[in-house]
């Protein structure tokens, strides 16, 4: 789950993590008492969007008095930011800054570890750096069972050319960081930009976090931070029935079992899409090794609730779970869902006692189902009936 900045900012009070003052506010009235809490100075009305780019499309804008704040929220609030709508903002105290700093503590799992990255130019985009200019983006591993002590942290200060005498505050800053995110199971924890004020303190300026929805069973304090506003209501059915759903802009559905093949039903059928009308795929579904009825059922009833999708394709590979039994879930799947069921399903089946479950389909003889041999055909076809 990516959180809002403001949530961020919380979380990192939370775990020693110098930040300013910020308050949240959905009105331009609250924007306004806001500042005035603050101390009636310069404030930064932000708006609190899950993306980047708030500052170039005028999400950003800095108040030198309460009543400019409340100007400010007015022209904010409602502002359409890469397709997300701003409902709220972060009030937060202006800061005298001196110069400008990045860190971040990501999951990277192509090495089986944590990585550190730092650098002494913040407040621009890191993505730009790093392909400009490498060499002053530091990249430091974190062993996993370590994390970072005094000693890394000074590292990581060193590697990314911070002076000696800058390192000490720095390095406390980053073990109180890795705390947040070792204590709040995050796959990222980013700070741009980290700040050293006039004063010579560091103060983390602005925030990105995203956890990890796997370790939800220890982490009960997270289900208040999900923003059920904002939540697209097909994932979160999905969620509510413990689906492995993600949802896409396409039209064909998707249904399988683990998630690679699911990821190669999804190439198959974006590439059959190009003799189609450029149909694309709809979702992203794993329904697991199980697929009963009501596993089935569920994952149905998310996909045709999805007034994009014009076709459903269900491709099965049969293992633990016997094809006969995937079959025996389609069919009562499809008496579950009555009338709900409106779109036409191409289902293909193969692996453990596949005869026995395309005989249960033909014999069922729904007329929603059609019956594929091959992963290829179940996908042209799909294509074809979801352009239709």
């Amino acid at each position: 789950m990516d959180l809002y900045e403001y949530q961020a900012r919380d979380l990192f009070e939370a775990h020693g993590v110098p930040v300013l003052p910020g308050i949240v506010a959905h009105t331009p009235e609250e924007a306004k008492a806001a500042a005035e809490e603050i101390g009636g100075g310069i404030v930064v009305v932000k708006a609190q969007v899950k993306v980047g780019g708030r500052g170039k499309a005028g999400g950003v804008k800095l108040a030198k008095s309460p009543d400019e704040a409340y100007e400010h929220a007015q022209a904010i609030l409602g502002m359409d930011i890469k397709g997300h709508t701003v409902h709220r903002l972060l009030i937060a105290a202006g800061a005298e800054i001196a110069e400008e700093y990045y860190f971040s503590i990501l999951l990277d799992r192509a090495n089986r570890d944590y990585l550190a990255m730092c650098s002494k130019e913040g407040g621009v985009e890191i993505e730009q750096l790093a392909v400009e200019s490498p060499e002053k983006l530091a990249r430091v591993s974190i062993d996993p069972n370590d994390g970072i002590d005094a000693a890394k942290a000074a590292e990581i200060a060193e590697q990314a050319g911070f002076d000696a005498e800058e390192i000490p505050a720095l390095a406390e800053v980053f073990q109180q960081l890795w705390t947040s995110f070792q204590k709040e199971d995050a796959t990222l924890v980013e700070v741009n930009p980290l700040v050293k004020t006039g004063e010579g303190k560091i103060i983390a300026l602005d925030g990105k976090v995203s956890t990890d929805d796997n370790a939800d069973f220890r982490q009960p304090g997270h289900a208040e931070l999900v923003d059920e506003q904002a939540e697209d209501p097909l994932e979160a059915k999905a969620k509510a029935n413990d689906l492995n759903y993600v949802k896409l802009d396409g039209q064909v559905g998707i249904i399988g079992n683990g998630a690679g093949l699911v990821m190669s039903t999804l190439d198959v059928v974006a590439y059959a899409g190009e003799d189609h009308g450029g149909v694309k795929p709809a979702n992203f579904l794993d329904i697991g090794g199980g697929a009963s009825a009501e596993v089935m059922a569920n994952g149905l009833d998310v996909i045709l609730g999805d007034d994009q999708v014009e076709s459903v394709f269900v491709n099965v590979f049969g293992g633990i779970t016997s094809c006969d039994q995937v079959a025996t879930g389609i069919v009562k799947a499809l008496e579950i869902l009555g009338d709900a069921a409106t779109k036409p399903l191409v289902v293909r089946l193969d692996g453990n006692n596949v005869e026995e479950g395309r005989r249960i389909l033909a014999e069922a003889a729904h007329p929603l189902v059609t019956t594929a041999d091959t992963m290829d055909a179940g996908a042209d076809k799909a294509a074809e009936l979801a352009n239709k």
